[in-house]
Order: structure tokens, then C-alpha cells, then sequence
């Protein structure tokens, strides 16, 4: 559950000024907040989406090659996981000059997959920046309806 929080301008003779109010209502240490590129990591994006067939994951993940990829199922839980480095070194000895410069970037998403896939019917292909990872449903299995329960 999200916590309410009353948020007054600082100065309320000036125009209302979010960033001054966000500086100093926000709670650094909320990390409930499931938009997390509004606190600059780099977790991708995911649509799930479940057809009759199969289940669908898109993963968005542009820069990024297949083999950066670790994708993995364990107790019925699906596990997406990257782990990427790169380094890079320039010199020039006439100018006495170096440049060195690495990044490392990695991420970890889990999904709990319900009871009817069929972990032996997985593909997962890389395509124009987004990963794409297909389950297949055990045959003669359904999703059960959705049933609206009356309120007495």
C-alpha cells in the first residue's frame, strides 16, 4: 500500500513548482515506486500478454545482443537476466594522453507462471531491441473464467 502524502507549494504566492515540492516531500528511500526509470535505473520495460495458446513476453532491451541474454525457468518462475561489460582505451604516447572508460550494466526481472505452461515448449528470439520469449500451454488446459461473485 502507497502512502498518501499532502504536497503544498513552498511558495504558495509564485507559481506552483513541482521540483521544489518533490525536493522536499519525496522519500528518497521509497523504492515501491514501480516506474523505475523515475529513479534512473536501467530495468527494462515488459509486456505480458496470454493468448489461448501460449504466453508472451517482450522484453525491452535496445543495444543489446542475444548472447547478453540469460533466460531461464526454475519452480515454475521465469527468469530474464543480463549482464553486459564494456571497456574502452584510447591513447596517444606523442600527446601523453589516455582515456579509459567501462560501463557494466545488468538487470534481473522474475515472472510467476501459472500452473497450465509447458516448460518443454519455450522459444525465445532477439529482434529489433526487444527480447521475445513464447510458452506454450499444456494441451487441454484453460484458463478458468473469470466468475463475478454477487455481494449479499
Amino acid at each position: 500500500m502507497e502512502t498518501l502524502v499532502k504536497r503544498n507549494s513552498l511558495l504558495p504566492l509564485l507559481p506552483t513548482s513541482n521540483f521544489i515540492d518533490d525536493l522536499f516531500s519525496r522519500d528518497i528511500f521509497d523504492w515501491t515506486d514501480r516506474n523505475f526509470s523515475s529513479i534512473g535505473s536501467n530495468l527494462p520495460s515488459v509486456n505480458l500478454k496470454e493468448t489461448d495458446t501460449k504466453l508472451q513476453v517482450e522484453l525491452a532491451a535496445p543495444g543489446m545482443k542475444k548472447e547478453d541474454f540469460k533466460v531461464e525457468i526454475d519452480n515454475n518462475t521465469l527468469l530474464i537476466s543480463s549482464e553486459k561489460e564494456e571497456e574502452k582505451e584510447e591513447s596517444r604516447k606523442k600527446d601523453n594522453y589516455l582515456r579509459k572508460e567501462f560501463n557494466y550494466q545488468s538487470f534481473f526481472r522474475s515472472f510467476t507462471l501459472p500452473e497450465y505452461i509447458d516448460e518443454n515448449k519455450i522459444q525465445a528470439n532477439y529482434k529489433d531491441g526487444i527480447l521475445h520469449v513464447e510458452i506454450a500451454k499444456k494441451e487441454g488446459s484453460k484458463k478458468k473464467s473469470s466468475k463475478t461473485i454477487a455481494i449479499e
